[in-house]
């Protein structure tokens, strides 16, 4: 299996190479030269346990890895996730369920994907000799992932930017508090967008990016995606008889990496019924569904803050899909969003994709409502895909977050404050955060009086 950029200037790669890599020296995003057909592999499937399940699938994009080391690799990944199931279907009534990706260590779904990534380079450090640094955005979740994967491993070290005072308290100490000598946490004076957009011209400079052997962790590294595939799979898997094909899976987002996971599943042959994308106020993939339009706007603080995106990068890939593969088109649409903050499509797949927004008012009284419908705490993001649930076909909500991180609206809403052992841990150790503006030229420096 090789790997292509989805704006065409760049040769095909090895998976190895395009994990590395991060982001295609193009500016494009990595996307599989071809997606498999899984349909007549499903039913071998439902008996395997999450990580053989993992491995199994990884296998046909990771063609470079050995099969057993690529076993060994995953079960590592997996190995601190909170029991066997990994990925627990819980079932609210028999047409809800609840597909829980908060069990692994930093208690949200980027765990799946960057527990896998921390890995992938720690080979690769150990393969080839060399030292890595990894640089991510973060809105909230991904950089405690990310740096969870990462930290105290030999051979790398980590830069995570994220908006000061934009994220949760405990998402800030689950960055700034570990202790480990090679993680970097990078407090943004401004927005998610503003940090992604740095992030993204520093992988644009080849020269800078090739001297300090640069590295991409956000959900624009290709293997953060191809994990997310696999709790999709998962989940449909278990689902009850019946409700394989019509079931709806409703997927808080904001980047559209977590989204596009399930749709590139679908492409490849399971058949899926279609996808909800959950916005919170920041609702620019909510307005682009409903109207075709693809407008950026101004990032508002919400009580979802991992949703506080306004542009959403893993759109990219979704896009060039969607062009027929046409690298040319894919440039020409980019190129006019970059410049004119706006561009309207002719149509999408409307059979496939639905949208809501939900407000923080809404985020309050949807909490309320499903603690005492079902007896059942959602976080502030999941809330989001609770409301307007369409109760005339079965629905698998993604559940994207634990609400012990969030424990100040939780307790708004409910009364109730949740907690977790690994969160409590955090709450007296040290906070070391490096301030800095939204600048390349202040962040450029600041990585390479560090980089290793």
């Amino acid at each position: 299996m090789r790997y292509v950029s989805t704006r065409g200037g760049t040769p095909p790669a090895a998976f190895a190479d395009a994990v590395a890599a991060g982001l295609a020296p193009d500016g494009g995003l990595f996307v599989p030269e071809e997606l498999p057909d899984l349909s007549g592999e499903l039913g071998a499937f439902r008996s395997l346990a999450y990580p053989e399940l993992c491995t199994r699938f990884l296998s046909r994009f990771a063609t470079d890895i050995p099969g057993p080391e690529l076993g060994e690799l995953v079960a590592r990944s997996y190995a601190a996730f909170e029991g066997p199931e990994i990925a627990p279907l819980r079932g609210l009534r028999p047409d809800l369920h609840v597909l829980e990706l908060f069990h692994g260590p930093t208690l949200a779904f980027k765990d799946f994907g960057l527990q896998l990534l921390g890995n992938l380079y720690a080979r690769q450090c150990a393969l080839r000799g060399e030292t890595i640094n990894v640089l991510g955005a973060t809105s909230g979740d991904t950089g405690a992932a990310a740096i969870h994967g990462l930290m105290g491993k030999q051979g790398a070290a980590i830069f995570i930017l994220y908006p000061d005072g934009r994220v949760s308290p405990l998402q800030e100490r689950q960055m700034a508090c570990t202790g480990a000598a090679n993680v970097y946490a990078m407090a943004v004076d401004g927005s998610f967008d503003d940090a992604q957009a740095v992030l993204k011209g520093l992988f644009g400079d080849g020269r800078f990016r090739a001297a300090h052997r640069l590295s991409a962790v956000n959900s624009i590294n290709i293997a953060r995606i191809l994990a997310q595939c696999v709790y999709y799979l998962h989940a449909w898997l278990r689902l009850p008889a019946g409700q394989e094909g019509s079931a709806e899976f409703v997927v808080p987002t904001g980047n559209f990496g977590n989204v596009l996971a399930g749709w590139m599943l679908q492409k490849m042959g399971v058949p899926m019924r279609g996808f909800r994308v959950a916005t919170n106020r920041n609702d620019i993939l909510h307005r682009l569904f409903t109207s075709g339009e693809y407008r950026i706007g101004k990032v508002v603080p919400s009580l979802a803050p991992s949703m506080d995106i306004q542009v959403a990068s893993n759109f990219e890939r979704f896009l060039y899909y969607s062009l027929g593969r046409d690298a040319e088109r894919v440039r020409a649409v980019m190129g006019e969003i970059r410049d004119k903050g706006v561009y309207r499509f002719a149509g999408f797949e409307r059979d496939t994709f639905t949208s809501s927004r939900c407000t923080d008012a809404e985020i309050r009284e949807v909490i309320r409502q499903v603690h005492r419908d079902y007896g059942y705490i959602a976080d502030p993001h999941t809330a989001c895909a609770f409301k307007g649930m369409d109760a005339s076909r079965p629905s698998v909500v993604l559940a994207t977050a634990s609400p012990a991180k969030f424990p100040d609206t939780i307790r708004a809403a409910i009364g109730i404050t949740p907690t977790h052992s690994s969160l409590e841990a955090l709450r007296d150790l040290p906070v070391v955060r490096h301030k800095i503006v939204a600048d390349a030229a202040a962040i450029r420096g600041f990585i390479e009086s560090r980089a290793i």
